[in-house]
């Protein structure tokens, strides 16, 4: 396979633009024998004629028209490149965040926080899988995922885990399912109409364990793997939801949900997953610095 020279391809981009071996050699400030010289060493390496003669000018062949097309995406890839890495030194303009699909968009927003309104900022925001958004962690194409599943890591991982909150735990419902008076958590999880995490989620694994110890077989009135999914739940009467109070704090704000107990012994834990990168995007700091340092 012939190896491209890139000077003689930008000469030959710049006897393309001109159409005279004259001006573009004028314009590079070298000798007009020389650029013909490595314009017909690029020929050579090409196996293709890139230019024909059309009175005193030049014009490009078929073969030279793609060249050109080739040429002017190569260049404009090198001048992307090096803006990306110049950029990298002070500040990027777009943070890519991968958010896990079930995770609670109250939390995503407060981790947002900080870039929302900015006009310099464009903020990314793609949901999925832990696994699909890990690849694209490692693909580059994502700045950083949130999740509440911790990845698992050992000494070969590549990824990176900021813990960014521990958020309570609560049985939330409406406020009606406590008409008859205050009732205590063994009563509430004995009676009412439970509406939980899926089994696979840490909440729930935790929840679960909770019960085993209290000795109390619940009844699941539904579950759901999508935290909004549980805030329509509980807002829809379907049951008492075991839930993060940061997910329906408008509704308990409103009055529209009450809390009815805190679940001590159960958290969940908010992390930012990273990779460790040698121009890393800036706005992470920003994001990062202020999930660590707040409660949403």
């Amino acid at each position: 396979m012939a190896i491209i020279n890139l000077h003689h391809l930008r000469l030959f981009r710049a006897v393309a633009r001109d159409g005279t071996l004259t001006g573009a050699a004028r314009a590079l400030n070298i000798s007009q024998s020389a650029v013909s010289t490595q314009i017909k060493a690029l020929e050579a390496s090409l196996g293709h004629g890139l230019f024909e003669r059309s009175g005193r000018n030049l014009v490009l062949t078929e073969a030279g028209r793609i060249a050109l097309d080739h040429a002017e995406a190569i260049f404009r890839t090198a001048d992307d490149l090096s803006a990306t890495l110049r950029a990298s030194e002070t500040k990027r303009k777009a943070l890519r965040i991968g958010a896990l699909a079930t995770l609670s968009r109250n939390f995503q927003v407060s981790f947002l926080e900080p870039l929302i309104g900015r006009d310099d900022i464009e903020v990314v925001l793609r949901s999925g899988s832990q696994g699909s958004l890990l690849r694209g962690l490692e693909a580059l194409s994502l700045d950083v995922v949130l999740t509440n599943l911790v990845p698992a890591r050992d000494a070969s991982s590549p990824f990176l885990v900021h813990r960014l909150d521990e958020q309570p735990v609560s049985l939330v419902g409406s406020p009606s399912r406590l008409a008859s008076g205050p009732s205590d958590i063994r009563e509430i999880l004995s009676t009412h109409p439970l509406v939980l995490p899926t089994p696979e989620t840490s909440l729930r694994a935790g929840f679960d364990a909770m019960l085993e110890r209290l000795g109390i077989i619940p009844k699941i009135a539904a579950e759901a793997d999508d935290m909004a999914m549980l805030r329509l739940l509980a807002r829809a009467n379907a049951g008492t939801a075991a839930i993060p109070p940061i997910v329906v704090q408008d509704e308990l704000a409103s009055g529209k949900l009450m809390e009815f107990a805190r679940l001590d012994e159960i958290t969940e834990v908010f992390c930012a997953v990273t990779m460790q990168r040698k121009f890393p995007n800036p706005l992470l700091g920003e994001v990062l610095n202020r999930g660590k340092t707040r409660r949403p």
